[in-house]
């Protein structure tokens, strides 16, 4: 059975209406199809398949992940194991002063470079959903799988304070708080210069140690940096000479690491010490900061020239860093725990190079698939039990029906006539019924 369709009619253009010109009533030759009305199949995918012509609107590809930031992820991750690993070998003049470089910059990388992928965070969309099950519970199952790991190898009392964060945990808290602060920065004309000025400050006086608050704000300002950072700046980066002078600046600052392992506390690096600890003023700490501050910035930047821009066999690893993060400080604490950080050939150069070779490699096993799949439990919990749809504040006014009856024993509205008696509490009218402006 076949069925015959009438052809449709050729659409008149509507006489225009007073005051409105005659090319505005219209319709635009595009050549393009009007949307159809309603019954004819409207509705916006209707109109967007009108406006192609048409044709089905073909799915959104998606976003594939830049292999440029996953290879710095990956990367970083391995300078903090090694970092932690060194932590144990300072006695080695070689170690400390490697120590020292590595810990001037591997932090600011990681934080700048979730600076730069939270710009476009908000509440909404599931992101604070997020924000809750990929950091915030991980901060209190690792927050208590580490002091419960501490008690066990002997500490004499078993102490899990949220507040006070164990080892490298303190990094989940500071994010919680970043990522929460985001919309504020996005809205403040001078951000970065905001930051710096609350970093330094926070080092005037001692803040104590709840939730690390001297590392939550003193780090701040890289943060805030990767927030303004746009493509086009690591972009400069990937460029030939850019390479060139990124290895000249690395070379510097292993010189002046080297160098400073003698005249200065290695403490500072950690972030976490008010400037008192160091036994200096102010404007000492300050300058120091400051100095700190513009080091760190040369070296992410200068580290990130050295980055390859290409896949790699460990590209898709760097995708899974903080699995690697939370995971190693079971490996280093273990060893410390046991004593073999006290072996007399691990505290000499080829010891230091056979520590951090394993370091890489404990690192890199910690970021594998094998790795992940046992403890996405821990890290990326699901929980969608847990959270139920957005609530809405309820409305506290009800809105009276337009025609609602009088109440009993009321008078009825008479309108006022010229001449009748104001309303109580109601601004005495002006000639012409209008109320006259409050003095």
């Amino acid at each position: 059975m076949t069925y015959d369709t009438r052809p449709s009619a050729t659409p008149q253009p509507r006489r225009p209406w007073p005051g409105e010109t005659p090319d505005a009533a219209v319709p635009a030759a595009t050549g393009a199809h009007a949307p159809p009305g309603p019954g004819e199949g409207g509705g916006p995918d209707a109109a967007q398949r009108a406006r192609d012509g048409g044709a089905p609107t073909a799915p959104r590809p998606r976003k594939q992940r830049d292999p440029f930031f996953d290879n710095a992820k990956f990367l970083a991750i391995l300078l903090v194991v090694m970092g932690h690993s060194l932590a144990n070998l300072l006695d080695v003049p070689v170690a400390k002063g490697l120590y020292i470089f590595i810990y001037m910059f591997h932090m600011p990388l990681f934080i700048v470079i979730t600076g730069y992928f939270s710009r476009n965070w908000t509440f909404a969309g599931g992101k604070a959903r997020k924000l809750i099950t990929n950091v915030g519970i991980p901060y209190v199952v690792f927050e208590t799988a580490y002091s419960l790991y501490d008690w066990l190898a002997g500490r004499h009392h078993l102490e899990i304070s949220l507040l006070d964060p164990y080892f490298l945990t303190w990094f989940l808290c500071a994010l919680f708080f970043w990522r929460l602060s985001t919309p504020v920065w996005q809205q403040i004309r001078w951000p970065l210069a905001v930051a710096l000025v609350f970093s330094l400050l926070s080092y005037m006086s001692h803040l104590g140690s709840t939730f690390d608050i001297h590392r939550v704000i003193g780090l701040l300002p890289f943060y805030v940096l990767g927030l303004m950072l746009k493509p086009d700046h690591f972009e400069m980066l990937k460029k030939p000479q850019a390479r060139a002078i990124g290895i000249v600046v690395m070379v510097c600052g292993l010189a002046v690491a080297w160098v400073a392992k003698d005249h200065m506390a290695h403490s500072w690096v950690y972030w976490k010490s008010p400037n008192s600890s160091f036994g200096v003023d102010n404007v000492t700490g300050t300058a120091m900061r400051l100095a700190m501050f513009a080091a760190a910035v040369l070296l992410v930047a200068a580290f990130l020239t050295l980055v390859p821009q290409r896949r790699t066999w460990f590209t898709g690893l760097g995708a899974t860093t903080l699995y690697a993060y939370l995971l190693h400080g079971f490996v280093t604490r273990l060893l410390q725990f046991t004593g073999w950080w006290g072996s007399d050939w691990m505290h000499t150069v080829p010891g230091m190079v056979a520590v951090l070779v394993g370091a890489a490699a404990v690192g890199t096993f910690l970021c594998s698939k094998p790795v992940v799949k046992c403890m996405s439990w821990a890290l990326e919990p699901k929980m969608t039990w847990a959270f139920t749809r957005l609530r809405k504040p309820a409305l506290t006014t009800t809105r009276q029906p337009k025609h609602a009856a009088p109440a009993e024993g009321s008078a009825p509205d008479v309108p006022a006539g010229p001449g009748a008696p104001e309303p109580a509490g109601s601004l005495p009218s002006a000639p012409g019924g209008r109320p006259y402006p409050p003095a």
